[in-house]
This record gives structure tokens, sequence and C-alpha cells, in this order.
């Protein structure tokens, strides 16, 4: 009877060893599996949704508010004249006098837009109906929407190159099919611009405050429109930033033709949806051309071909739109209000623009919260920061930072960091600028505060 009991105690003790390596060697084979290129690259976007599910449930960054603090007039005053003394003015290309009449040989000397209300007609007549041919449609890899639109519509222009050319440059850790891979959540639009200058021989051109006339008209000139604007595929997902270029419209339906990279080629978009999708960026737009039809774009653009016009143009745009909206588009608006204001080096109307859009946010639906905008926009960084408000800088940037579970925002990183510096908290700043090489090698403003505070990367 014992002797029974024994063989069967061994018997099931092996069972249950050999169970338990199977699965060992299961998961061990699977893990494998997993991070062989093709097969990581096509279940990365299943993991990764997966992954952060199991976050948002957790964290819940949805119902997550950013309350930012206040400081007095004078104090900000203060801070703001210091600040504007110590920047340096960039230099930006200007349209030509025979284009901007208004625009004289001093950059930025423009009459300022008292009115931005969109034209009921557009200035000479374009055809009904335009379909650009040459863009060459890319479905995006993880995360790779930025790369993969600008590469689209370079293509148009012959260019020779897809998505992991660009991404190269843009997100220089981004190694798709690789456990190594560095998931940067988003390339900025002057990264873009970047590339065009330094890696090939085209030319580009970033403005705000674009309208569906522009849009019309340029793309009946011949020249596609890269924008960026919100974006929401599915409920679980929530509300983000996307890339498109659009290049084709059809007035019959009432749609642009864009070449999605996450949806599908000649994706139609209405009017109107595109109009109300593009206000979370502030309507922001890139032309890409050859050089020698610069003339050409500056046409078609006016007035808002000069930088300091457009930028002068899309603050007051945004006010209008503040007193005309509600809900999470007046959230838009505010926040459009004080990423004008930024452009404009008026910190302290900037900080008040985004303390209001903070104070509207809570009242926006959960489901609708666009939790997710200082991924993309780091406006209130700035606004923040040359205003001394170095807390609301680092609650902010850490608000953001824990909103997704690979913190892949070199931005916030670097913000949070500046404003320990000036806080006195070189550790916490260092170890932060580190952080922000992690997820982008290479990134130079990265680089440059490190070598500021004597510490190599």
């Amino acid at each position: 009877m014992v002797k029974n009991t024994l063989t069967t105690l061994r018997s099931r003790s092996r069972l249950i060893i050999g169970v338990l390596v199977g699965l060992v060697l299961v998961c061990g084979l699977g893990w494998v599996a997993y991070n062989l290129p093709p097969i990581h690259d096509r279940l990365a976007y299943r993991v990764q949704d997966a992954l952060s599910q199991i976050h948002d449930f957790f964290y819940a960054p949805q119902k997550v508010v950013f309350i930012p603090q206040t400081q007095q007039n004078d104090q900000i005053a203060t801070i703001v004249a210091a600040t504007l003394q110590a920047l340096t003015p960039t230099t930006t290309k200007t349209c030509p006098p025979d284009v901007c009449q208004t625009a004289t040989s001093t950059p930025g000397s423009t009459l300022t837009p008292t009115s931005t209300q969109a034209p009921t007609n557009t200035p000479t007549a374009i055809p009904a109906q335009v379909e650009l041919k040459g863009v060459v449609h890319e479905y995006q890899k993880m995360n790779n929407c930025g790369p993969t639109n600008l590469a689209m519509a370079l293509t148009f222009w012959g260019w020779q190159g897809d998505q992991m050319t660009t991404a190269a440059f843009l997100r220089p850790g981004f190694k798709p099919g690789s456990p190594d891979d560095k998931d940067d959540k988003n390339v900025m639009p002057y990264e873009m611009v970047n590339f065009v200058q330094q890696e090939t021989n085209l030319s580009i051109i970033l403005r705000t405050g674009g309208d569906i006339f522009l849009l019309k008209d340029l793309i009946a000139a011949g020249f596609p429109v890269l924008v960026e604007k919100g974006y929401e595929p599915e409920a679980s997902l929530g509300w983000m930033g996307h890339y498109e270029v659009v290049d084709g419209y059809d007035d019959s339906k009432g749609v642009f033709l864009v070449q999605d990279s996450y949806v599908q080629p000649a994706n139609g978009i209405s009017y109107p949806d595109m109009q109300d999708n593009w206000r979370a960026f502030d309507y922001t737009y890139l032309v890409i051309y050859p050089p020698e039809k610069e003339a050409q774009v500056f046409s078609v653009l006016g007035p808002q071909a000069d930088l300091a016009y457009n930028e002068q143009y899309t603050a007051q745009k945004a006010a209008d739109e503040v007193q005309q909206l509600s809900g999470r588009d007046k959230f838009f608006a505010l926040f459009n209000r004080g990423s004008s204001l930024v452009a404009l080096q008026d910190y302290a109307g900037a900080s008040a623009a985004y303390d209001a859009a903070y104070t509207l946010y809570p009242s926006i639906p959960e489901s609708q919260r666009p939790y997710r905008m200082t991924w993309y926009q780091t406006g209130p960084y700035f606004a923040y920061y040359y205003t001394g408000r170095y807390t609301d800088v680092i609650n902010l940037a850490t608000q953001t930072l824990n909103s997704t579970t690979s913190p892949g925002l070199e931005e916030s990183w670097v913000w949070r960091a500046r404003a320990e510096v000036a806080l006195g908290n070189i550790t916490d700043a260092i170890n932060d600028l580190k952080q922000a090489l992690v997820w982008h090698p290479g990134f130079q403003p990265a680089l440059d505060d490190l070598a500021s505070l004597g510490v190599s990367p």
C-alpha cells in the first residue's frame, strides 16, 4: 500500500515537472518567435494595444486633470521681460514683395490681420474636382505615422525612399521587429522641415491657420499638402494625433482625398470633418516643392507665405474661435491661442490661454478628452517655463510621461529637466536628459542641455 502510494506520488511529480518544463519551453519559444522581425512587426500593434488598455485601466489617463498653478501678474511681467531679452530671434524666409504686398524688406513687418473669416469663394476659379497622381501610398509601421506620411509626400516629387529612410533621421531609435525598438511616440513638424532641408534637394514651408479653401487652392495648383490633425480611429484608443497627405478633393461629394497611412490610400474625408479634426493642431500644414516652384507656392499662399503675418493671423483665428465654440472644440481653440502666442513670444498671454484651456478640460466627457495633447504639442512647456512657472512644467511633463506605458516623449523629458535645473534639482535633470536620449538617440536639445551642465551623455 505504501509502495503504491509512493509510486503514485512520484508519477504525479514527474507529470507536474514535465508540464512545468513544457510551459517554460512553450513560453520561451513563444518569446523567441515574437522577437523574430516578421512576427514582431505584425503583432506589435496588438501587443501595444493590449498593454495600453491594461495601463489605461489602472492609471486611467483620461481621468487625470492637470491643474495649473498661478502667479501674480507683476511676477510674470518681470520674468517674461528677462526671458525675452535673453532670447535669440530666428530669421525666416518671407514671401516676395510682389506676392505679399504688405511685406517690406524687413522680415515680420506685415499688416496684422483684423479678421479671419473664411472667404465665401476662392480668389480665382479652380476645378470642382482634382486628384493629383504620384504619391506612393505606404502603410505605417508601429507609431511611424510622421516618417511614413513625410515619405509619401516626398514621393510625389520623385524622391526615392520610404518610411524607413525618413525614420532613420526622424526616429533614430526605431527598429521595427526588434525588442530594442525605441518607441518615440511623435515626430514634430519642425523635424520634418529639418529632414527635407538637410536630406533632400526639395524645399518645404510650414504654416498654421490653414482652411479648406487654401487646402483646395494648393491642390488645384499641383501641390499635395501634409496636414497634422486629430484622429479617433477606435473608441478604445481614444483621441490621438495623426498626419495625412491630402492630394485631392471633390466638391460634388464634399470630400478631400487623403493618403492615410493607417487606414487606406485615397481615403475620403468630408470638408467639415477635415476642418474639425484639423483644429486640434492649429490647422498646421506643410507644403513640399521643388525650389524652382517657390514663387508659385508663395503666390497661392498669398500673405500667409510671410511667417510673421501667418503667426498673427493664426493667433487672431484662434481668438475668434474661442468666442464661437464650446466644449472640446473650445478647448482646442484656447490651446491654439496659447500656441500662437508662444510663436509670437507673448508667454504671459500664452500661459493665460493655456490656463483657460486646462480649466475647461474637466468639463469635457472623459471618453472625449484629448489627454495625449502634450505628446504632440509642447507650447505649454514654453509658456510656463518662460514665465517662471517651473512647478507647472514639471507637473505637466510628469503627467504626460505617466500617460503611456512607454514614455518615448523626448520633449517632455527635456522640458522637465529644464524646470528641474531652474529649481536646482541637477541630479534629477541629468537623469531626465539621459532618458530623452534613450528614447531618441542623438536628440540635440538633450545633448546641448547635458553639455551646459558639464555632463557627457
